[in-house]
């Protein structure tokens, strides 16, 4: 007969997957109970090689055969001991069918079945984290007291682990503790110090996590996590000179990591690098063509170093995966503005307004672009409505809506305007200054 927990691991392996996204698994260890059950049914085994096929609806029906004769035999209050290996099998196999709420209530019974054993608290732990379900910090903590059937500094390792990630955004010191312990039982894992250099950063604990993130790239010189970890601390502290030559230096060990590209690529823009920039995020496209961060990153650049036409066609492809993005749609209309293509320039910033109508930059983009179209209705109204968002207007907005009042022949609004952009420019636009001062004179009814 099987072992009672053959096939424990692997649905660790899952769950822990599914829970945390950022558990590191390098090798799977298969656990085989030592206590030998005699009366145990056939049919235990029997599902346990289904299990092992990845056939779960027969080893479900098989161990609910078991079940149910047993609790024909000896009652609903049984205490026959291979029930809580049953119930185990039978959460793995539910759990293998997508049926969530049918698992956790199998691994509920094993667990009081048998309450002191390990995998049960920590599976049972898992699924109540994914679930949602605050009962979870019951049984993870009560799995980092168990004794795992083997390897048992890994499988505990992972229950402080567990733990720690359920813990990290109300408990986050408790948490660090948890990240802490599975450290000192996997010491050559990476894992728990990223996982604590990610918790430090966003409680901006910044030196703290700088000290994590070595730790892992010390125990892990390929982790691409932890050397973007890093160099993010670095870019938030001014501190660029030395993520540079680490970012240069794994690129060049890894020439196929595109994370790492687009990383260097994100430092050198940050330096105004413009071109060796946009050489790295061309290299990452090309090693993750759809990666959509490294998209909209090449698209600003381009913007940023003056290349519109590039920008404009980046914009443009992003547009049709993502039609309702109104950043791009505004950055599509600049790249377009700025190659004196105002019509479609207009378009593209109407549209970033109806998807975002609180931005007040768009509606200054849009006034400028229809007032290179002679549309002075639509610059009067995008200027009023930014006016709405924000009664502090740049200077030369007012400029701008006096200048389409006046070719509307609207003088008296006009002349209100034109005063305004006067008493806010203080010299710092001369030759709009000196427009609006001879305007006034041309339009305003002389005083007797």
């Amino acid at each position: 007969m099987k072992g009672v927990f053959a096939n424990a691991i692997p649905v660790i392996l899952i769950l822990l997957a599914a829970c945390s996204g950022g558990f590191a698994q390098t090798h799977t260890t298969i656990r085989h109970y030592k206590e030998r059950i005699d009366d145990t049914p056939p049919e235990i085994a029997q599902a346990e090689d289904a299990i092992q096929k990845n056939d779960f609806a027969s080893a479900e029906a098989l161990l609910r055969k078991a079940l149910d004769a047993d609790t024909q035999k000896n009652g609903p209050d049984s205490k026959s001991p291979w029930l809580y290996q049953a119930w185990f099998d039978l959460g793995f196999a539910l759990n293998g069918l997508h049926r969530t709420d049918e698992s956790i209530a199998a691994y509920r019974k094993s667990v009081a079945a048998k309450p002191d054993v390990f995998e049960s608290n920590l599976n049972l732990g898992l699924m109540l984290a994914r679930a949602n379900n605050p009962e979870a910090e019951q049984f993870l903590r009560a799995a980092t007291t168990l004794k795992p059937t083997a390897h048992v500094e890994e499988g505990q390792a992972r229950a402080w682990l567990a733990l720690a990630h359920l813990l990290e955004n109300k408990k986050p010191e408790e948490a660090l503790q948890a990240y802490r312990r599975a450290s000192d039982l996997t010491p050559k894992d990476p894992e728990p110090h990223l996982s604590a250099g990610l918790l430090d950063e966003r409680q901006k604990e910044f030196s703290d996590a700088e000290a994590e993130y070595k730790q892992a790239l010390a125990l892990d010189a390929r982790s691409t996590e932890a050397a973007i970890g890093l160099t993010n601390l670095y870019m938030k502290s001014g501190r660029l000179g030395e993520a540079e030559p680490l970012l240069r230096r794994l690129a060049a060990e890894r020439p196929d990591d595109a994370g790492l590209h687009l990383q260097l690529g994100r430092v050198l823009a940050a330096q105004g690098k413009k071109d060796d920039a946009i050489a790295e995020l061309q290299t990452a496209l090309k090693l993750a063509p759809a990666d959509a961060d490294a998209q909209r990153d090449l698209a600003d650049l381009y913007a940023i170093a003056g290349k519109n036409d590039l920008a404009e066609a980046a914009y443009r492809t992003l547009l049709t995966a993502h039609p309702n993005d109104a950043e791009l749609h505004r950055g599509l209309g600049k790249a377009l503005l700025l190659q004196k293509k105002f019509a479609e320039a207009q378009q593209e910033f109407l549209a970033a307004v109806r998807l975002k109508r609180d931005w007040p930059e768009v509606y200054v983009d849009l006034a400028f672009a229809a007032n290179e179209n002679k549309n002075y209705e639509i610059t009067i109204r995008a200027l009023n409505g930014r006016t709405m968002l924000n009664a502090e207007m740049p200077p030369l907005c007012f400029f701008l809506r006096a200048s389409a009042y006046d070719h509307l022949r609207d003088y008296k609004h006009a002349a209100v305007d034109y005063h305004q952009f006067l008493e806010v420019a203080n010299g710092k636009y001369p030759d709009q200054e000196w427009q609006a001062r001879h305007r006034l004179i041309a339009i305003e009814p002389k005083k007797r």
